[in-house]
């Protein structure tokens, strides 16, 4: 329609302007579109509210008529009257040709248009009586103002039929828009919003025909998208999250949930035992029977936990999420299937780890096993938050498994250690030493290998202390916190290996001669005895102190070995090896004398001029017994000794005869009764314990030692016949020997009973019994 004059930019009258002139007339409104959609935004700003402008939000009919009454004459009143029936005519025309254009589809709109049309000749008809009655300007105002408001209203009308033509005009292209979505390789999410906005609108104008029509064709798409997904589902190189995306819409297209529920768990249980297959083939393969072990794996153990983290136990702990998320609250597809299969799952995967960790024959790194282990517990520990009956206690468990066994292979590299260093002593013991020069001395020796063994064990110590360190997850289970300081460590590692050592180092006393083993040097025994006195007084206190620092038992902890348990077991092995280091000395100083007796003939020897070689050899040999006990012990405490030991008379028939008292009467024809006074003198002397415990002390071993020799030698005596000159060198070897012997002894009176037993059992046993003048034999001793 034509513009008026005069009209502002808010279709207001230009003040100052007439009736006639080219820029005096009233500006043509928006169109009806333009009005609905509004202004841009940027005019929006620039426009202050207007409430005469009859365009503008903020129109208001009171003020736009009091100041077309103030400014416009009664002609641009009815021209304004007039303008105002074209534009609603114009507007009737719109609406006829829009609902002309979208009859079959808005027929439920025709009511509506109906109304307006009558609403609109109504507001010709007053528009057509405000134009009669204009002549009162209050009467027509009236009017004017209440057809503004109606066509206001009937503006606003107008919108929400837009409106709805749009809504409408959408759910007419829903099938369209499902089927290009839908497509294969196409967007079947956006399909799946795009249905689920059209449905609630579809289903309830059901009962139109045409509403039907485009529900049916809705549903159709639907299923056949539906039965794409379903295939899909059954794809194996299907994506986790592509699998959980697939089963989401198959939901949202009210696919059964059991059903789904079932193909998820099969399908993701296929792509998990595809993981634990890649994992077992990492694995080698175990060696039959009867030949060489298995071959150590490709990688390191933290390079298999890290594999089997992120791909077993990440897919898994996917795999739970992903499940709670689809099926939490659905009939069928409770948690209860989930737990099941994930504890059949994670059952399988220990298994592997628990191959892999046996695997570990060597001691390696410590800590990438902890690192390992850690990885291990702390991916298990996520998991367990989503699956809480997936294997905790399993997993537990394997963690405690994998580091007892690390903690019995130190025990027993500890045992190989202190075996290899037993090894090294006795090679330094055996080694053939070049002439002037001292091989390695027996304190030097246990030094060496009580500091080797000391050092070793603080160093295992050390290394078993990774596994409670603060940064490590696991530290913190009931097992490591308990059982683990006190069973494995203190228990199994620290005590187990004193009481191995102690039983290893008794066990030269004990074992050799009944395994048929060659019998331990006596400097090693002697060695090891000190070494075990070493442990009963210093070294095990020491090293359980350092354990209970390092792993401090718990309240209430297991009962422990206590500290004197432990030295009265090292004392016992000290005190046995002592005491076969005794035997052992003393039976080869008497296996001398035995030969020396056995092989000689007593009844046809010649008259002694000349001390036996073989006591010599006794005396050279108990000397360097005394300087290599005196290495490792104390000298001990003698018995006070009398001025004139070294020269004590030797009787044969009694230590408290002088030598020449009886020899001028003694004659083969008035023999006397040499077995009478040795058994008187036997009633009157102390006895004397051969195989008596000896003390730790240098005096005492040596003691022992020739208690033995010369117990030999009496019994070896007592069997043999004598002549004359056989009963006169026995007489010289014995006072030989107890000139050399008392200095050795505790008492020296110990030394002299049993040389008077041998004198009186050869004189016993002699059939000529002429002893020797005392002073011929001090002679002949003094110059052997």
């Amino acid at each position: 329609m034509a513009e008026p004059e005069g009209a502002g930019s808010g279709g207001s009258p230009e003040p100052g302007t007439g009736t006639g002139g080219s820029s005096g007339g009233w500006r043509r409104p928006h169109g009806p579109l333009q009005r609905y959609y509004g202004s841009s935004a940027a005019e929006a700003a620039e426009a202050a509210p207007d409430p005469a402008d009859i365009n503008g939000p903020h129109f208001d009919p009171e003020v736009f008529l009091a100041k077309i009454r103030s400014e416009c004459p009664l002609g641009q009143l009815l021209a304004r009257e007039a303008e105002l029936g074209r534009e609603i005519r114009a507007l009737d025309s719109d609406m006829q040709t829009l609902l002309y254009e979208n009859y079959n589809k808005f027929i439920s709109a025709s009511d509506t248009i109906r109304k307006m049309k009558v609403d609109f000749r109504h507001m010709e008809a007053e528009m057509d009586d405000l134009a009669a009655n204009m002549a009162a300007i209050s009467a027509s105002s009236a009017r004017v103002s209440a057809a503004l408001q109606d066509r206001h209203r009937r503006g606003a009308q107008l919108a929400g039929v837009q409106t709805l033509l749009r809504k409408l005009q959408s759910l007419v292209e829903v099938p369209g828009r499902l089927r290009l979505w839908a497509a294969p390789g196409a967007d079947p999410a956006r399909a799946l919003r795009c249905h689920a906005r059209a449905q609630a609108v579809l289903r309830h104008y059901r009962h139109l025909p045409s509403f039907r029509a485009i529900e049916d064709e809705s549903r159709e798409i639907m299923a056949e998208l539906a039965q794409r997904l379903r295939a899909r589902l059954r794809d194996e190189t299907l994506e986790p999250k592509e699998l959980t995306e697939c089963v989401e819409m198959l939901l949202q297209l009210e696919e059964p949930p059991e059903e789904l529920c079932e193909a998820f768990l099969s399908q993701a249980g296929a792509r998990l035992e595809a993981e634990l297959a890649a994992l077992e083939a990492e694995l080698p393969s175990p060696a039959p029977p009867g030949t060489a072990a298995t071959p150590p794996p490709a990688t390191d153990i933290l390079d298999f936990v890290d594999r089997g983290s992120s791909a077993f136990v990440g897919s898994l702990c996917l795999l739970a999420g992903s499940y709670r998320s689809l099926f939490e609250g659905r009939a069928g597809a409770g948690p209860g299937r989930l737990d099941a299969f994930a504890a059949a799952l994670t059952a399988r995967y220990f298994e592997l780890l628990e191959r892999r960790l046996a695997l570990e024959r060597g001691l390696g790194d410590t800590s990438l096993l902890v690192r390992a282990l850690d990885r291990f517990h702390r991916r298990l520990r996520a998991l367990l938050e989503l699956l809480p009956a997936a294997g905790a206690e399993a997993g537990a468990a394997l963690v405690a498994r994998a580091a007892r066994e690390r903690v019995d292979r130190y025990l027993r590299a500890l045992q190989t250690f202190f075996m290899g260093c037993l090894g090294d002593v006795r090679q330094a013991l055996a080694a053939p030493r070049p002439p002037g020069k001292d091989g390695p001395g027996l304190p030097d020796l246990l030094a060496t290998l009580a500091a080797s063994v000391l050092g070793q064990l603080k160093a295992v110590l050390a290394y078993v202390q990774l596994f409670t360190a603060k940064d490590v997850a696991f530290a913190s289970l009931p097992y490591f916190k308990g059982e683990f300081c006190v069973e494995a460590v203190r228990e199994g590692l620290v005590v187990a290996f004193v009481r191995w050592l102690c039983r290893t180092a008794r066990g030269f006393a004990d074992g050799p001669a009944e395994r048929g083993a060659p019998a331990a040097p006596p400097a090693l025994l002697l060695l090891l005895s000190r070494l075990c006195l070493d442990y009963e007084a210093t070294t095990i206190s020491y090293i359980l102190t350092l354990t209970d620092e390092q792993f401090p038992p718990q309240d209430g902890a297991p009962a422990v070995t206590p500290g004197p348990v432990l030295c009265s077991e090292a004392r016992a092995a000290a005190q046995r090896l002592l005491d076969h280091y005794v035997q052992a000395q003393g039976a080869a100083v008497a296996q001398m004398l035995r030969k020396s007796v056995e092989t000689r003939d007593w009844l046809s020897t010649v008259e002694p001029r000349n001390v036996r070689a073989v006591m010599k050899r006794v005396v050279e040999d108990i000397t360097a017994i005394d300087v290599q006990v005196g290495q490792l012990f104390e000298e001990g405490v003698r018995r006070a000794q009398s001025s004139d030991s070294s020269r004590r008379a030797f009787s044969v028939y009694s230590s408290s005869r002088a030598p020449g008292r009886y020899a001028p009467s003694y004659t083969p024809s008035a023999p006397m009764d040499t077995h009478l006074l040795s058994n008187i003198q036997k009633l009157f002397s102390e006895r004397i314990d051969i195989f008596s415990p000896v003390e730790f002390n240098k005096v005492s071993v040596l003691t022992g030692i020739i208690k033995i020799s010369l117990k030999t030698l009496l019994e070896c005596v007592r069997l043999r016949t004598l002549g004359r000159f056989g009963l006169q060198q026995v007489q010289v070897d014995g006072h030989y020997l107890q000139l050399y012997l008392w200095r050795f002894a505790a008492d020296e009176r110990v030394v002299q009973g049993l040389l008077d037993e041998v004198a009186a059992s050869a004189a016993h046993r002699c059939l000529d019994p002429v002893p020797m003048e005392h002073s011929v034999v001090e002679l002949i001793c003094e110059r052997g």
